[in-house]
């Protein structure tokens, strides 16, 4: 046939994929039938070309697409290797994240605290980053990978920033200074499987010795710089040193302190080991305690009370070097976007005034006669309102927070299409970090299931944790808040792990907070004062707008941050006590959580808007959580993406 031989002389065959232009040309020969006049030639012989030059161009783009879409997955592929092997690279220079991460490399060693190493660690940033840019094009990956390629930029090109701020902290402090640090990751962290564990185990105890001579080092150096913390900082330090080299084998009180009886528990639970080995080991572990423990903590508290002496009651970081600068630093790292200080502290100002607004509304529900000032007196006073301070009120508290984890799971299915595999634990605050604590927090789960993830309760004064604050407090740390993004984000698939093992503050309590949150919108806080201990939560976030940015950048003092809270929430003395010392050694920290989640909930509203009746929130919340913890402006152009498709 004419179609045959035409094609047959162009060189080429139709293959079946493109057998649509062959049938094309054929329907229309077969349309001008047997009137094969020399008109009618013409016609076909135009319909064929045209067909076939359909099928050339078409072809031609075909291989085009096709050829851009394998450099882009082989560019993306290339990104993705680098970014895992540079994730390998750190973990390896950390024994102790390795540990965190559920490994047992290196399970003998703590990190390297020393200024060389420190040095090293910048180097490398330096080139990690030099790397990216010199060998990667950005223009030629995948979406998610182009986020992935922003997030590796973004982060180290703060640590680079922040080296110039290297000494402007407080490596021990009362929140998770390194003197409770190292005890808390041996007893929490440290898994003893079998005898060589429990081998690495005494070594990591041995090895606090010189650990602690660079914890010693670091603290001295900034001293000569004129970084000390406040005077306040070292009674609460002090204290929590003391607690963890008290009892036995420190002394003969008959009680065992804390690392000891940890050692005990793990030892004496190994099944691999006979007699004679055990009490091998417990003697081993026995006399690094008290061979190297006891003499490293002492050395500390010798220098910590020599420094003691010098420390001022200056607050806020504007009496350190170039303070002002270094906070603007921290408050971007921290939220995540260019707010200044002075924009952080006046929203701030109008959310406490939204907030006791509200306030007032369930004061006048549950019929209490008297302004504002005195429902905040009569919820911190009343005992109706508090677990007593014993081991029963205690028990009685950890058995309610569990049940309230239980009845959001049970509707989990209603706000989520994915949801964790780690298991959770609620556990109270160790005796020996009690006191310098907050009154909850979260610790992550092992990536290997080795470890759940662990809502911890701090219950030293059970005023500090009011019934009526529970049902928000357990959605904040453990269902939906932190374990449910945090595990999340560990599980997730095809993304780099430092991004499932990384993130933001902005991000992270952002979310926690609107954990908080949107529950009230699907029938939970029915109970008034339930609903009350949700603002009491969010006006805590918004006071720390106010008083973080009026300590540091608007040179408050400590005092003038605890009358602020007495005067605008009802929070107990201890909780105060607290939370200002926490607000002084981590500037900038506490602020993120307000802006994170107002931004989440802004998005949110964005989409509805956008949406109309297409708007799920299962999907809007599994977006949020299905890239990791992302900086606010990353986040919202995925919201916005994501709008777009689904319109």
């Amino acid at each position: 046939m004419l179609i045959a031989n035409a094609v047959g002389e162009r060189g080429f065959l139709w293959p079946v994929a493109d057998r649509p232009y062959f049938l094309a040309a054929f329907a229309a020969l077969c349309f001008l039938g047997g009137n094969m006049n020399p008109r009618s030639l013409l016609v076909a012989g135009v319909l064929t070309m045209t067909a076939a030059a359909s099928f050339a161009a078409a072809h031609a783009s075909d291989e085009v697409a096709a050829t851009a879409d394998a450099r882009v997955a082989a560019e993306s592929a290339k990104a993705n290797a680098f970014f895992e092997r540079v994730f390998d690279e750190n973990v390896a220079r950390s024994p102790m994240t390795e540990t965190q991460l559920g490994l047992k490399k290196d399970y003998d060693k703590w990190d390297d605290l020393s200024e060389q190493k420190a040095l090293e660690d910048f180097s490398l940033t330096v080139q990690q980053l030099a790397e990216l840019k010199r060998s990667i094009n950005f223009e030629a990956l995948d979406d998610q990978t182009k986020v992935s390629y922003r997030l590796f930029a973004r982060q180290t090109e703060e640590a680079i920033e922040g080296w110039r701020w290297r000494y402007h902290n407080y490596p021990l402090e009362q929140m998770g200074g390194l003197h409770s640090q190292v005890p808390a990751f041996l007893i929490n962290y440290h898994r003893v499987d079998n005898a060589a564990d429990a081998r690495a185990y005494i070594a990591r105890l041995r090895g606090m010795a010189p650990l602690f001579d660079q914890i010693v080092a670091m603290i001295q150096t900034r001293q000569t710089k004129g970084v000390l913390p406040p005077k306040f900082v070292f009674g609460l330090v002090l204290e929590s040193c003391h607690e963890v080299v008290t009892g036995e084998p420190f002394d003969q009180s008959g009680k065992p302190s804390p690392l000891w009886e940890d050692a005990q528990a793990k030892i004496g639970a190994l099944k691999d080991v006979d007699a004679a080995t055990r009490q091998q080991l417990l003697t081993d572990a026995r006399a690094a305690l008290v061979e190297a423990v006891q003499p490293a903590y002492a050395k500390l508290i010798g220098v910590l009370e020599a420094q003691e002496k010098v420390a001022t009651t200056d607050d806020g970081v504007w009496k350190l070097p170039d303070g002002d600068d270094y906070y603007k630093f921290r408050l971007r790292s921290s939220t995540t976007t260019k707010m200044t200080p002075e924009e952080v502290h006046q929203l701030g100002l109008r959310e406490v005034a939204r907030i006791h607004h509200e306030m007032q509304a369930i004061m006048q529900r549950v019929g209490f006669k008297g302004d504002l000032q005195a429902f905040f007196k009569h919820v911190k006073e009343s005992d109706e309102f508090y677990y007593p301070t014993t081991p029963e009120g205690k028990a009685a508290y950890l058995k309610r927070a569990q049940q309230i984890i239980d009845e959001m799971n049970a509707r989990l299915d209603e706000f989520f299409g994915v949801k964790p595999k780690a298991p959770l634990l609620v556990k109270v605050v160790e005796p020996f970090r009690e006191k310098g604590s907050a009154g909850a927090f979260y610790e992550e789960p092992a990536p290997d299931g080795s470890r759940p993830g662990v809502y911890y309760v701090n219950t030293v004064d059970m005023r500090g944790v009011p019934i009526f604050e529970m049902e928000t407090l357990a959605h904040h740390e453990a269902i939906p808040g932190h374990h449910m993004q945090i595990a999340i984000s560990q599980e997730l698939q095809g993304i780099p792990r430092f991004r499932k093992y990384g993130g933001n503050t902005a991000y992270v309590e952002g979310w926690a907070l609107y954990a908080e949150y949107f529950p009230k919108e699907f029938g939970y806080y029915q109970d008034p004062m339930m609903d009350f201990g949700r603002l009491y939560d969010e006006l805590l976030r918004a006071v720390r707008l106010v008083v973080d940015t009026g300590l540091h950048a608007k040179h408050w003092t400590r005092e003038q941050v605890m009358d602020y809270f007495r005067q605008n929430t009802p929070n107990p003395e201890r909780d105060i006590f607290t939370e200002t010392n926490r607000y002084i050694v981590w500037p900038g920290q506490a602020t993120a959580y307000k802006v994170g989640m107002l931004k989440i909930v802004e998005l949110r509203e964005l989409a509805k808007k956008g949406l109309g009746p297409k708007f799920d929130l299962r999907a809007y919340h599994d977006l949020v959580l299905k890239d990791g913890a992302l900086p606010m402006d990353l986040l919202e152009e995925n919201v916005r993406a994501w709008i777009a498709r689904r319109k």
